[in-house]
């Protein structure tokens, strides 16, 4: 062991080069890392908020103002595969537009995708897992129901409240 290797035939970096350095990196990389994952946050609470926006659009209008590309992208389209089981979770919370609890999810896999839960051997578990997964995301967040079961809710931006068309006449007549 002296010869400087560490028994797998690499030698042991840490007794040649300056530790300091290393630390650096590694500080710079969990730095990097620590600000990616909160972009990846923001921008799934964006993509959250306008995929709110479609479905209550289409909701309200029918399927049929979605372009086949936008009915993909919203998992609206029948292309014979269902969604992954993490996606499927993130749309049910997405348009639920409420709190819902590890039953809430199951119950609506087996309405709307009932081969989805087919596969998982036990899906109460399955969903818990997914939904605390968004938590650490941070795409959704745990919340306690009147009943004081746990329930996840989709976290969606904060939407400014833009000024309506009678606000706007109104400042311009008053300048």
């Amino acid at each position: 062991m002296e010869s400087g290797h560490n028994g797998n035939g690499f030698a042991k970096l840490g007794d040649s080069y300056d530790n300091g350095h290393v630390q650096e990196v590694v500080r710079q990389a969990h730095e990097e890392l620590s600000q990616l994952l909160r972009q990846r946050a923001e921008v799934m609470k964006r993509i959250g908020t306008v995929k709110q926006t479609i479905a209550g659009l289409a909701n309200l209008f029918g399927d049929e103002v979605l372009n086949d590309d936008l009915l993909e992208l919203m998992d609206r389209k029948s292309n014979g595969r269902q969604p992954g089981f993490t996606k499927a979770c993130r749309m049910i919370l997405m348009e639920a537009g409420r709190a819902m609890s590890a039953r809430d999810v199951c119950d609506y896999f087996h309405e709307k995708m009932p081969t989805v839960l087919a596969r998982h051997k036990d899906p109460m578990a399955s969903v818990t897992t997914v939904l605390n997964r968004l938590v650490e995301y941070g795409e959704a967040q745990a919340v306690s129901l009147s009943s004081g079961r746990r329930a996840w809710r989709w976290i969606a931006e904060q939407v400014v409240d833009a000024p309506t068309v009678s606000a706007v006449g109104l400042q311009a007549r008053a300048g």
